[in-house]
């Protein structure tokens, strides 16, 4: 399956620059590890998408529910 996500652009750059290896999300489309992000870079500032782009592996899923993360949320690791 591939996810079509909006990422900020403070974010989107760790991610491009492999600083960030994992996305936080509302847990909203039963993501599954073997899922590819399709992760677009957004201006929120200007509400507009800067024509970016970047795919990434989910290759672990720690769901809500425990540790800490509100149910219905997921922290994925990407790679």
């Amino acid at each position: 399956m591939i996810h079509e996500l909006k990422t900020w652009t403070e974010y989107f750059e760790e991610v491009f620059m492999s600083h960030k290896t994992f996305e936080v999300r509302e847990n909203d489309r039963d993501f599954k590890v073997g899922d590819m992000l399709n992760l677009k870079e957004y201006d929120y500032k200007t509400s507009t998408y800067t024509g970016r782009q970047l795919t990434r592996t989910v290759t672990y899923i720690l769901y809500g529910g425990q540790f800490g993360i509100e149910e219905g949320h997921c922290v994925m690791s990407i790679q």
